[in-house]
């Protein structure tokens, strides 16, 4: 089977956008080993002779208070009408919190945020900057939100996971709501 050269084309954006990454290391909880710090994904010992993939990602009590930090950050502010998610590396949902009166399209747009931070390692305010020109098709992959907003959380240097906010008045604020996610749980 051959790949266009769309896929080709969009897979190197994406590569591109993905090379210089951004946003504070952490060690996630005391449970983490030497080696898992290094690295989000690992492959582990064989089982009946097939390759077993292990995950690394924020435990529950950390994505809560993340998520709970970056809410209270708006609220602080005056702009507790955002949405707060935390995912994994997958963009799967670990945490969630919508704050009073915060509008139905924050919902989506914080996870999306979350995600794209997540998938490609970096802050989505510098992922915004760089899914330009020929890297602007990296905008339409579903589920991704090119604005600021999204931090990656990182185990070393391995993105295991990211925290989004949606409904600030501009993509700045959403984003120094998320880092506050971040630093709650940063050491």
């Amino acid at each position: 089977m051959r790949l266009s050269h769309t896929l080709i084309a969009t897979t190197a954006a994406a590569l591109a956008v993905a090379g210089v990454t951004a946003g504070a290391s952490i060690t996630v909880g005391d449970r983490t080993s030497a080696a898992a710090q290094t690295a989000s994904v690992q492959t582990a010992a064989s089982v009946s002779g097939k390759a077993v993939v292990e995950s690394k990602r924020l435990g529950s009590t950390e994505a809560m208070q993340a998520a709970s930090a970056a809410l209270a950050a708006a609220q602080e502010d005056g702009a507790g009408f955002v949405s707060v998610s935390v995912v994994d590396r997958n963009g799967q949902l670990q945490a969630f919190v919508r704050g009073e009166n915060a509008a139905s399209h924050t919902i989506k747009a914080s996870r999306e945020k979350a995600y794209t931070a997540a998938a490609f390692g970096a802050a989505t305010s510098e992922l915004a900057k760089r899914a330009t020109g020929d890297n602007a098709g990296l905008r339409d992959l579903p589920g991704t939100l090119f604005l600021g907003g999204g931090v990656s959380v990182k185990d070393g240097d391995a993105s295991i996971g990211g925290i989004g906010v949606g409904g600030a008045p501009s993509g700045d604020q959403d984003e120094q709501y998320a880092q506050a996610g971040l630093d709650a749980i940063s050491k």
